[in-house]
């Protein structure tokens, strides 16, 4: 039997939850990175008598290729088959990790 009640959860299950919503194992892996160094940098912290929270870099520093060229895209001005053609694309991009 499982309860619901109100309040923090000892730990976070979003992880888990991203896997079972079909997001790519990468994606994942890159998110269990970095609350590792999120889970040092506070722990490092904490030995320092500071407790700041924790928090998410304001900029992504290896930013995936797929994301640079979506950044590009005016997703009004593109025809059919240039759209078909950016899928393609973005999908050799995300295959090969250039």
């Amino acid at each position: 039997m499982r309860a619901v009640k109100d309040g923090p959860a000892n730990q976070s299950y979003g992880l888990q939850v991203a896997r079972l919503a079909g997001m790519p194992a990468a994606v994942i892996e890159a998110a269990k990175a970095q609350f590792r160094l999120l889970e040092n940098r506070a722990a490092s912290e904490s030995q320092r008598g500071s407790s700041p929270q924790l928090g998410l870099p304001l900029e992504q520093t290896n930013a995936h290729p797929v994301l640079a060229v979506l950044e590009r895209v005016e997703p009004d001005e593109v025809s059919p088959k240039e759209a078909l053609e950016l899928f393609y694309r973005l999908t050799e991009l995300y295959e090969t990790g250039r």
